[in-house]
């Protein structure tokens, strides 16, 4: 019964993925070219939403403690450009290439899938010589933003929507969407 909760939430983000047109190749191409910010926009939201929904059900004590993994900084900013990387290549990230094999695009699934592959596959062979040393250079351990700006949790969910919903406000005032032909 634990698996079916997660299962149902991938299958509704996945689908107002879709139907928002957050998949379309154009739209994560123009969230780089800085002509389009609906992704950003789409993401925060679901950053909002989950935080909110999450840290809300924690303290009605619906949830269980979130289990905090490692920071390892060097190795995230490398896995980030790596991904980044393969992202700006296909032009579309993980989600993008899942939806659009869904949908039956080999365009996706083919440049997607295969980076998945190759890269999940040397990330596996690398991984047992690389990350011992990464993990030396800036191991901060189990922490949380809210840990090291000494933060409560409402007020760094109150903080985080505020600069939410700021972004949003200058992505529509300073002409960053992208905007119809006529």
């Amino acid at each position: 019964m634990s698996i079916i909760a997660p299962i149902l939430v991938g299958f509704g983000f996945g689908f107002l993925l879709q139907k928002s047109g957050m998949t379309r190749y154009h739209k994560i191409v123009n969230a780089f070219r800085f002509t389009d910010m609906a992704v950003l926009k789409f993401m925060m939201s679901a950053l909002v939403t989950g935080m909110i929904g999450i840290y809300g059900l924690k303290a009605l004590g619906w949830a269980a403690v979130i289990p905090v993994t490692p920071t390892y900084v060097v190795g995230n900013v490398v896995g980030g450009l790596i991904f980044g990387v393969g992202m700006a290549l296909t032009g579309v990230c993980a989600a993008p290439v899942v939806a659009g094999g869904g949908e039956g695009r080999l365009d996706y699934l083919i440049p997607g899938g295969l980076g998945m592959l190759v890269g999940g596959t040397i990330f596996g062979l690398a991984y047992p010589s690389f990350f011992p040393q990464l993990r030396k250079l800036a191991d901060f351990g189990a922490v949380t933003l809210m840990d090291l700006w000494h933060l409560n949790t409402a007020l760094f969910v109150a903080l985080f929507t505020a600069m939410a919903l700021l972004l949003f406000y200058l992505i529509d005032r300073g002409g960053l969407h992208r905007k119809e032909k006529a």
